[in-house]
């Protein structure tokens, strides 16, 4: 069952859109399974929402409105700084 709801997730984690890919899998698969259960939650609620939304989100031109949405965005988007700054040490 929790291999259906993985692939569910990964499924909705991929986007319309290359950037929202280039955040929201990653974070899938790195830090999701840490997530606590209302968190978790919170991620699929937030999959829900209109991709021009996740953008303007992710990209942080407006915050989202919704104070549980704007953590769990401000978690994605810092997944995704750590994994740009790790990338670039070794050079």
């Amino acid at each position: 069952m929790e291999d259906v709801i993985r692939k569910r997730l990964h499924w909705h984690s991929r986007r319309g859109m290359w950037e929202l890919d280039l955040l929201l899998l990653p974070f899938l698969e790195q830090r999701y399974d840490a997530l606590s259960e209302q968190d978790k939650a919170i991620y699929v609620d937030l999959l829900a929402e209109e991709d021009q939304d996740l953008f303007v989100w992710l990209m942080k031109r407006n915050p989202s409105g919704n104070p549980d949405y704007q953590r769990l965005i401000d978690m994605v988007i810092a997944n995704a700084e750590n994994a740009e700054r790790d990338q670039f040490k070794g050079l």
